[in-house]
């Protein structure tokens, strides 16, 4: 047996707790944590049960006994702390956004091929088995040829003035906010289930709390897109974290000249199967789901799985990679760089007033 992977957290908040839950399932010893402040770091690893705490990021991202490092940090240290723990002689798993510029994102996709190691994002949500069930009866023609598809992602958590948080300042979130942080999976699962990608789009974004915590907030709560597949699908998509009583409601429903399917993330052990006559639900059952799906599905029907099951399934993937597999739908930097651009052309639109925006296609090569 191989000893275990030796991993690295560089943060210490909500994500640095999933990605620690994640690493030990995966059964990597948890070597290193680094927080925003020496005393947080320490705090954080105690918590988390890592083993020790470094004075800083940089000082981890340079350890000899680390071979893979989870970037949890501010955005806008995202691309500094990968380039060091990719330095240091690391793989990484970096959260999203990879970077707040699609250039950046460029960068962090080249360093990682020229330094051979695993780079990985953690779009957890193709992770749930029902979604990789979607995605099997789109690739096996259960639902004709998509026309149309309605997807959501609607959360509340800064639904008044006073709530506050790191990400609402874009100087640490980025320019992008609402579409950035969950936008661009709600495009990822759209992409990933359909295997089509988002060719135009035409977007609308809102700031309805011009000011929290003091400071100004130039980063959007809102967007409103329509979107036109490479097939010619169309569709709409609404991204906010001001809707009162939604928690963690992303949302994607296809329709397909011949069925159509809906997957709701707050209901991953389900999938509805629309038909003109007679419509069902589609229960996780990993002794007759497809391959790809009982690939991700620890437990047996009835045994409900959520968020960090998906979560710990993404991580077993990287890890499995950094072994030397391949695992099928593992998302990695060009993902994040995908999500980049989409990010960036949602930004533009809005800008022109909703105006139409080709994308770049996804086997563009512009690193």
């Amino acid at each position: 047996m191989n000893p275990p992977l030796r991993a690295g957290f560089i943060g210490g908040g909500f994500m640095a707790a999933v990605h620690t839950r994640a690493s030990r399932a995966a059964r990597a010893r948890l070597v290193a944590l680094a927080g925003s402040t020496p005393e947080r770091g320490k705090q954080a690893a105690h918590d988390l049960g890592v083993e020790r705490c470094e004075p800083d990021a940089r000082t981890l991202a340079s350890a000899d006994d680390l071979d893979v490092v989870h970037v949890c940090s501010p955005n806008r240290l995202h691309a500094e702390h990968t380039l060091a723990a990719l330095a240091g002689g690391a793989h990484v798993v970096c959260e999203k956004p990879l970077a707040t510029t699609a250039a950046d994102a460029e960068r962090l996709v080249r360093a990682a091929r020229e330094a051979g190691k695993v780079g990985a994002v953690p779009f957890v949500y193709r992770y749930h088995p029902m979604a990789r069930q979607a995605r099997a009866l789109v690739a096996e023609g259960g639902l004709g040829t998509i026309l149309t598809l309605d997807a959501a992602y609607l959360q509340d958590w800064l639904l008044d003035p006073g709530d506050d948080n790191w990400r609402a300042d874009s100087a640490a979130g980025g320019p992008s906010r609402a579409f950035a942080d969950i936008g661009s999976h709600l495009c990822d699962l759209i992409e990933f289930v359909t295997g089509r990608r988002v060719h135009r789009l035409a977007a609308r974004t809102r700031t309805v709390h011009a000011h929290r915590g003091g400071r100004e907030v130039t980063n959007e709560d809102i967007a409103a897109l329509l979107v036109e597949l490479d097939d010619g699908a169309l569709g709409t998509l609404l991204v906010s974290q001001l809707a009162p009583g939604r928690k963690n409601a992303l949302t994607l429903e296809l329709h397909g000249t011949r069925q159509s399917l809906r997957f709701e993330q707050e209901r991953p052990e389900e999938l509805w199967i629309g038909r003109r006559h007679g419509s069902r639900t589609l229960l996780r059952d990993p002794d007759h789901d497809a391959p790809d799906s009982a690939r991700v599905s620890p437990l047996p029907a009835g045994h409900a799985l959520g968020y960090q099951d998906a979560f710990s399934a993404f991580v077993a993937d990287v890890y499995s990679a950094v072994g030397g597999r391949h695992p099928d739908g593992m998302p990695t930097f060009d993902d994040g760089l995908r999500a980049a651009r989409l990010t960036e052309a949602v930004l533009a639109s809005a800008r022109d007033h909703g105006a139409w925006i080709d994308t770049a296609p996804a086997n563009e090569d512009r690193t």
